[in-house]
């Protein structure tokens, strides 16, 4: 990573997140946006700065992924410093600039490894995107709903294993099965931390999910995915998780996970405040097709669909850019309204000071080519990728 230093980007299109700049500029001091504006940046603005001429090119807030297992065949639970630095670096490359790894369910030790490790490198940083933490994924989840996790492996919420977990204190979200009478308490511990409750892998009916909202759950893991498909006598998590507004739902924009037409229900009742694009990518993503671990169980990526050996889609192979640019195509929306999804819902969710480009915000950004692929990425100022 290069020094922190005063970088200029100027002669391109601005999505701040909030409006749309023509021929915009940018200056990012100290690791934060320092000002902004359209037309000839202030002439004292290029003095001590490194310039960037966009030449036309989308500036973006650095995008933000609140479900990743992993890339480039490595896993969130290799446990493995090494590992967590590869996912970052290739994160980067693909225009996110914070993340949460993903756990899978296993056998408490296995989990708390991964928790370890993921601790050691927040402490010791990653040179690309910023680990925030990690989005625990079971197990105290639904057997009839596993999807990809181990069955044999969800259990419900005991005090003596999970206090355990949350103390490492790096878990941000934790995703569970809110019917399950064990992950009451559960419910009510994270909450008194400040970590987001999300609930998925569930078979909950309407009315359970409902209540689960009253107990503190904000947050649904990949929307659809997991949980009982949308039925007219029988709603069920999904229109709990679209309904209600105080519901963040995280959705895989892959194509391949969610229907178009799908995609297209949830951004009309979340709208751009409430939906979180994630990629869910696992250890195939970034490299040609093949058998893959995800949480130490093989995975079979063909055509960049990932399944597992009970053929349940397993994690995928998307990025960030991909998402948002899936995203904006699929529903027929222009990038600046889909652009929240990716930055300030995750941002909020995470009560994070960057996801839009701000004065007084992180100076995370991205630039983006005319074909959508990502030319550089900044986290706090700083240059973690350039193609």
């Amino acid at each position: 990573m290069l020094a922190n230093r005063t970088l200029l980007f100027q002669g391109g299109t601005v999505y701040t997140g909030r409006t749309v700049l023509d021929e915009g500029w940018v200056l990012v001091r100290g690791g934060r946006i320092a000002a902004l504006g359209s037309g000839r940046p202030p002439a004292d603005a290029a003095v001590t700065a490194r310039a960037f001429d966009l030449d036309g090119r989308a500036l973006l807030p650095g995008l933000i992924d609140l479900h990743a297992h992993g890339a480039l065949g490595c896993d969130t639970m290799d446990a493995d410093r090494d590992c967590l630095h590869t996912m970052a670096a290739f994160y980067a490359q693909h225009g996110a600039t914070r993340f949460l790894a993903a756990t899978m369910s296993a056998e408490a030790p296995a989990i708390q490894a991964a928790l370890r490790a993921v601790a050691e490198v927040r402490a010791e940083g990653t040179g690309g995107a910023i680990l925030e933490g990690v989005h625990l994924e079971g197990p105290y989840l639904d057997r009839d709903h596993a999807g990809a996790q181990a069955a044999c492996a969800l259990r419900g919420a005991q005090a003596s294993e999970y206090l355990p977990l949350l103390d490492t204190g790096v878990v941000r979200i934790v995703t569970l099965a809110p019917e399950i009478p064990e992950n009451r308490a559960l419910i009510a511990e994270a909450r008194g931390r400040g970590i987001i409750v999300s609930m998925g892998h569930t078979g909950a009916n309407y009315e359970r999910a409902c209540e689960a909202v009253e107990l503190g759950v904000t947050h649904v893991t990949h929307v659809y995915n997991a949980m009982p498909p949308l039925h007219h006598r029988e709603p069920g998590a999904v229109a709990a998780a679209l309904l209600q507004g105080a519901l963040t739902c995280e959705i895989i924009a892959d194509l391949v996970h969610v229907h178009p037409a799908m995609l297209s229900l949830a951004w009309r009742l979340k709208g751009p405040d409430r939906l979180a694009l994630v990629t869910d990518a696992m250890a195939g993503t970034g490299v040609p097709d093949g058998t893959y671990a995800l949480g130490g169980r093989p995975v079979r990526v063909e055509g960049g669909i990932a399944r597992g050996a009970n053929g349940a889609l397993a994690g995928s192979t998307l990025t960030m850019e991909r998402a948002l640019a899936n995203m904006a195509a699929a529903i027929r929306e222009p990038l600046q309204a889909i652009l929240p999804a990716a930055t300030r819902v995750p941002a909020r969710a995470l009560g994070l000071q960057a996801g839009e480009i701000a004065v007084g915000l992180a100076g995370d950004l991205v630039v983006l080519s005319a074909s959508g692929e990502v030319d550089l990425t900044a986290v706090s100022g700083q240059i973690v990728w350039e193609r």
